[in-house]
């Protein structure tokens, strides 16, 4: 019979060996900080009565239930106008070297409950330089449950998602909904939502190009590596000259890519040049 140290020798293996496979299957890092993993996913084991060990092993077996484990592992916080003054840039500066473009393609890449792509399409309406018809939304997620949201559209009049949108913007682009606000058809049209899982080829490759690519604080959550092998999928979704935002706090500079740094002073964002150079070193 194992003693108390053995027991808890395995119960640390199996919990790393659970983080690795989380690392493998979509980037996120618990590598570093197992003990977070096990407390996000404990109340998951009881239920399912099992071990850590036994729950690998499950994993294996059942591609459904990687669902529900994302679900518990990903941070899906948000806002709508978050970061205003990249919706600036898109306004003022990136829309009016698009305007000529019978179709204008964006992507939300993360896009949790979908306050973020709401919101892109709320800054094109106000823009009026090109017509919202002639742009086309994607907004993708890991996290199956977050999707089913951000399709609905509607947010309870007492969520911290409304924090940042000024009244004039809620009047104009939302109706009431019982206890909350439905965001109007004309804008939610403009969004086409997907289920995306940013290390698998095949999700991406499904993907048409895109001029500008929002990936917002999702890659605090990746170690180097797989920040190297994501900007290299999202260089490949651009379209020549195509822009990509990041996250405030996120910077790839410096990291020999081939995306060219625009420093707007406000915020700053990334260009793919119109030839390719050489790849991430």
């Amino acid at each position: 019979m194992k003693g108390f140290i053995e027991e808890i020798q395995d119960h640390d293996t199996y919990v790393n060996d659970l983080a690795r496979m989380i690392y493998d299957f979509c980037g996120l890092n618990y590598l570093n900080n197992p003990s977070a993993l096990a407390s996000k996913v404990a109340k998951r084991l009881s239920v399912l009565n099992m071990s850590f060990r036994e729950y690998s092993e499950f994993l294996k077996r059942n591609r459904q239930e990687w669902d529900q484990l994302v679900e518990l592992v990903t941070n899906n916080e948000t806002y709508f106008f978050r970061e205003e003054s990249q919706l600036h840039e898109l306004r003022n500066v990136i829309l009016p070297q698009l305007r000529n473009q019978t179709c204008i393609r964006i992507w939300s890449a993360a896009c949790s409950t979908g306050e973020e792509p709401y919101s892109l399409a709320m800054t094109v309406a106000e823009a009026g330089i090109v017509p919202l018809g002639s742009v086309r939304i994607i907004a993708t997620d890991i996290n199956r449950k977050v999707l089913q949201i951000a399709r609905r559209g509607w947010y309870h009049k007492h969520s911290l998602c409304f924090r940042r949108t000024p009244q004039e913007m809620l009047d104009k682009y939302f109706f009431p909904q019982d206890e909350g606000y439905q965001i109007k058809s004309y804008i939610k049209d403009r969004v086409e939502f997907r289920q995306a899982n940013l290390l698998q080829d095949a999700d991406l490759e499904a993907i048409e190009q895109v001029d500008v690519i929002f990936c917002r604080n999702v890659l605090i959550y990746f170690d180097s590596l797989t920040t190297r092998r994501v900007i290299e999928k999202l260089y490949d979704r651009l379209r020549p000259g195509g822009f990509l935002f990041l996250g405030h706090a996120e910077t790839i500079t410096g990291m020999n890519t081939r995306f060219e740094t625009i420093n707007a002073g406000a915020t700053f964002y990334y260009r793919k040049g119109a030839a390719a150079s050489s790849p991430l070193g």
